[in-house]
């Protein structure tokens, strides 16, 4: 599963947890509140561990774009400084994507 996927496993798991956190309120039952929040904890952990994740990806995807633009550069090919530039904005996109 990649790191969307992960994320959006994090984010049901986080909201299951707030909506039975409140359920054990309503109905008056502190260990259906604790299992709810506990739930609720974790589905944000994976959530964060999966943006940490893409982040890592868009670091790396931005300097190899970097490195392929400054190679086109030296060897004068527009095509590789293209190709580079693009892969360093695709990585600087991933970046906001998972701020």
């Amino acid at each position: 599963m990649g790191t969307v996927g992960k994320r959006g496993e994090g984010a049901a798991e986080r909201i299951g947890g707030k909506i039975e956190k409140g359920i054990g309120k309503v109905v008056g039952s502190e260990r259906l509140e604790s299992e709810g929040r506990a739930k609720e904890l974790k589905g944000e952990a994976k959530e964060e561990a999966a943006k940490a994740a893409a982040r890592t990806k868009a670091t790396i995807e931005e300097a190899e774009g970097v490195v392929k633009r400054g190679v086109g550069t030296a060897v004068g090919s527009e095509k590789l400084e293209a190709e580079g530039t693009a892969k360093q904005k695709a990585g600087e996109a991933r970046h906001r994507a998972n701020e």
